[in-house]
């Protein structure tokens, strides 16, 4: 394989202490994720060699990557590379009718727990088997909010028993209510645990992302109720900041640009329980045009400016 080095050629947990948790006498910079999809066009061997030459100890994978060399190669290199695995991106989009595409898209969740099951394994010691779901935005022609949430719930009961004997974790992510239509009816933490209380801790939680909830006057109060339930299978970070682009999934920055108050929120997941590693994942044109080696370093540099200082 060859790998890109200086970036793309101008010519894609870690759990609250009752769902399992990693030690807490971590130093809190060690707890820091690069969530590849921060440097989107490297390939899987340059995001590993990135990562820990920037002295990462961890890193969030996206499936596409994996499976471009394969799962079995996947696992090896990863467990070459001496670093922790916090999740795998992604699962999800659970909101299709009844029909053959909802049968498929529940196979290739099948699939990608078996992904998350075999990657947790290969990864250093305290790897997280998370697999990381988005809930689907409304079907096409569809204005049925509740019955597409409802799919979700559905979904995540059809594949809870092959999380469960996988030893993977389901973390639900919710998305900031501007992704509702076509991303994900789940669009707050509220929403995503009153579906995750149907279930087993262990079986299925969510996804605590800074730049989906910081906006929600209960973000705090329902961090805290998922740390009571035992259900922070992740932590994300990034920033918000406005104008927002016109692609806005293309809108996210490096901790300390924008608006977010990470204190508060890394306060609130750590009161909560959470000792897993804490992802920064970043979409952003602009960053992934950028040198691979010096987006690393900036993250590095906001993370232990913003973010860290306010873990225990």
């Amino acid at each position: 394989m060859t790998a890109e080095v200086n970036g793309p050629s101008t010519s894609s947990g870690t759990h609250s202490e009752d769902a399992g948790s990693r030690s807490p006498s971590k130093r809190r910079g060690d707890r820091l994720s690069l969530n590849q999809a921060t440097i989107k066009h490297a390939d899987l061997a340059t995001a590993l060699r990135v990562t820990a030459d920037a002295g990462i100890r961890s890193i969030g994978l996206w499936r596409e990557p994996v499976n471009e060399v394969g799962l079995e190669t996947a696992a090896r290199m990863l467990a070459d590379s001496g670093l922790r695995f916090s999740s795998h991106c992604r699962g999800g989009f659970f909101t299709l009718p009844e029909g053959l595409e909802r049968i498929a898209a529940l196979d290739e969740n099948r699939r990608a727990i078996e992904e998350t099951a075999t990657l947790a394994a290969a990864g250093a010691d305290g790897s997280a088997a998370v697999l990381v779901l988005v809930a689907g935005g409304l079907p096409e022609g569809s204005r049925d909010l509740t019955g597409a949430r409802e799919r979700v719930r559905d979904a995540l009961g059809l594949l809870a028993d092959d999380a469960e004997q996988a030893g993977v974790t389901l973390a639900l992510e919710p998305l900031h209510p501007m992704y509702a239509s076509d991303r994900a009816v789940i669009s707050t933490l509220g929403q995503a645990l009153e579906i995750a209380a149907d279930f087993n801790p262990a079986v299925v939680g969510a996804v605590v992302d800074t730049f989906h909830i910081w906006w929600d006057p209960q973000a705090l109060e329902q961090i805290a109720r998922a740390g009571r339930e035992g259900r922070i299978a992740s932590y994300q970070v990034c920033d918000w900041k406005t104008p927002l682009p016109a692609d806005v999934l293309l809108s996210r920055h490096y901790p300390g640009e924008g608006v977010i108050d990470f204190a508060s929120l890394t306060r609130a997941v750590t009161d909560a329980g959470y000792t897993g590693d804490v992802e920064v994942e970043l979409f952003n044109a602009d960053i992934w045009a950028a040198p691979y080696a010096d987006v690393a370093a900036r993250t590095v540099a906001s993370f232990a400016e913003c973010v860290a200082p306010h873990l225990s």
